[in-house]
């Protein structure tokens, strides 16, 4: 079967991946001089930062992406986090791990932050929803009818704001709790050797050694269509006719790029009303460690910031020797995108807080929004991976799976296209 994919993002090359080792005929066509999209690396005084997403497996080696990953055979290393997670909290001066009036507690114990009363309530409530999982409001609006705490907020704050650069109050709370419980099940977070660009790099090894082709600075112009059906795509003027097409440049696009298609009104209004997902990243470079752990420390009592990893407490080598690299994230709320720049500095302001009295230096700030976000689908609002139009399928960060944190939802994602596919 032949395969024309839209996109080498981490999506295009999953897929990409998966259906070259099955013996398909594969070509992926990527608009950029390079491939991985918001998954590779950019070097930077000799740091290796990250395009989009953090130097971070959010399931580690047990997880759906380190699955796939091995299922097609790349040759990835990724280490497991230790502690998976921690949470900065404030303090006094004599609790232990006490910096700067916060302490850093194991994200198990995120309880100890409420009061006693809604301590019990949430061991209750924790084992009721197990056997029946609560729906059909958000996950702040759960936490105000369940426990009606501030801290209990905060916290859900800075884990949606870590974990999907959204507000408790964006995700459904089925999400939250789907997310919540893959953590646990797949034993937590993970950094893959070499970064972002170490999985990318090892996706096109496997495309191209069982004869896939990638095409860089090749822009899709148009997805074709007959009688319902997608038979190609139109790269600089050329048809490349196929059996199949998957686009991994969400929903909204490839429905955009079907230009000769009566597509279903219903699925087009949909699609446009999907919301994508914003944030900032802010990169530093330090001299010392800054946190001294490979695990994603919480900030839920920053102004902006909701996580920071240290990732080269892993992998040196994604810093020059003897420096480390530490990656802070920060969801953008949909209507803060006017006021990005006053959203940058208020980042800045908790870091020079958080790290007071250390030595460290800012090497770049990145925003993601509009045509280059965190998420094209914020998570929970994925309309899945199949399309109207017959043989054309969506993945990527506009086709999450449910409980899937980025790029495991991903990962999630094109396993359910290949399962369509069978």
């Amino acid at each position: 079967m032949k395969v024309a994919i839209v996109g080498a993002g981490l999506g295009g090359l999953l897929t990409g991946a998966s259906l070259v080792r099955d013996n398909h005929e594969v070509d992926i066509f990527e608009r950029l001089p390079i491939y991985g999209g918001r998954f590779t690396n950019i070097d930077c005084k000799g740091f290796k930062l990250s395009t989009g997403a953090l130097h971070m497996v959010p399931h580690g080696p047990g997880g759906p992406l380190a699955k796939l990953l091995r299922d097609v055979g790349a040759d990835v290393e990724i280490v497991r986090c230790n502690p998976m997670a921690v949470i900065r909290v404030p303090a006094s001066r004599k609790d232990d791990n006490y910096y700067k009036g916060y302490k850093d507690i194991p994200f198990n114990n995120f309880g100890t932050q409420f009061s006693l009363w809604n301590r019990i309530k949430l061991f209750f409530l924790l084992a009721t929803t197990k056997r029946n999982p609560p729906t059909g409001v958000t996950f702040e609006e759960w936490i105000n009818r369940n426990l009606n705490e501030s801290n209990a907020r905060k916290i859900a704050d800075s884990f949606c704001g870590w974990a999907l650069s959204l507000r408790s109050k964006d995700v459904p709370v089925e999400e939250a709790f789907s997310i919540v419980r893959n953590l646990y099940q797949y034993g937590g977070t993970g950094v893959p050797i070499g970064g972002c660009k170490g999985i990318s790099d090892a996706l096109a090894d496997v495309i191209r050694e069982n004869g896939g082709k990638l095409h860089l600075k090749s822009e899709v112009e148009e997805i074709l269509v007959e009688n319902g059906t997608a038979t190609g795509v139109i790269v600089d003027g050329k048809e490349y006719l196929a059996d199949l097409v998957i686009s991994d440049i969400g929903h909204l696009q490839t429905s955009q790029l079907c230009k000769n298609s009566d597509l279903n009104e219903d699925y087009v209004k949909n699609v446009k009303d999907i919301k994508s997902s914003a944030g900032v990243k802010i990169c530093l470079g330090a001299n010392e460690p800054l946190i001294g752990h490979s695990g994603v420390l919480l900030t839920p009592f920053c102004r902006r910031v909701n996580g920071i990893n240290e990732v080269t407490n892993i992998d040196p080598g994604l810093a020059p020797p003897g420096k480390h690299l530490v990656m802070a994230h920060q969801c953008v709320s949909w209507d803060r995108l006017g006021n990005l720049e006053e959203e940058i500095n208020m980042g800045l302001k908790d870091l020079e807080e958080l790290f007071a009295g250390k030595d460290y230096e800012v090497l770049l700030v990145q925003s993601y929004h509009n045509g280059w976000p965190v998420n094209r689908a914020a998570s929970g609002s994925d309309p899945g991976n199949k399309t109207p139009v017959e043989n054309l399928f969506v993945v990527g960060d506009g086709a999450k799976e449910e409980g899937g944190i980025e790029i495991e939802g991903i990962a999630l994602g094109v396993m359910n296209t290949l399962k369509l596919l069978q």
